[in-house]
């Protein structure tokens, strides 16, 4: 196996953001919870925020961006027990499917790239 994370798989990390980024940032039109005003805010914000820093990591990529996208996945999942609304389920549950697939992926990306391998056998 590989010790490091080829261009091309690192290429296709960003773009699942991208794609995760982007559906977080358009979820409140799509689902409908444009009213909630923080679980919107948060969506639109962080949603383009992911999705700007994947695009920027297609480009040139540094460690530091896949650091900041893993926060802001696990922001993501936080943000509807922090911000309050939770009980907004489909802007809660769109935060946290979202926040996973950011982090999983950045979290990937950063194991990688240090050139930790799946298994030691």
């Amino acid at each position: 196996m590989a010790n490091s994370l080829s261009s091309s798989n690192r290429t296709a990390f960003d773009v699942v953001n991208i794609v995760a980024g982007l559906g977080l940032l358009l979820s409140p039109w799509y689902l409908g919870f444009t009213n909630e005003a923080y679980a919107a805010w948060n969506a639109w914000i962080v949603g383009a925020a992911v999705a700007v820093i994947a695009a920027a990591a297609l480009f040139a990529f540094h460690e530091a961006e896949e650091w900041v996208n893993l926060v802001a996945g696990l922001w993501a999942v936080l943000a509807p027990w922090v911000l309050g609304f939770s009980a907004v389920t489909v802007a809660m549950w769109a935060h946290v499917i979202a926040g996973i697939v950011v982090a999983v992926v950045a979290g990937a990306c950063i194991w990688f790239v240090r050139g930790r391998p799946l298994s030691t056998a």
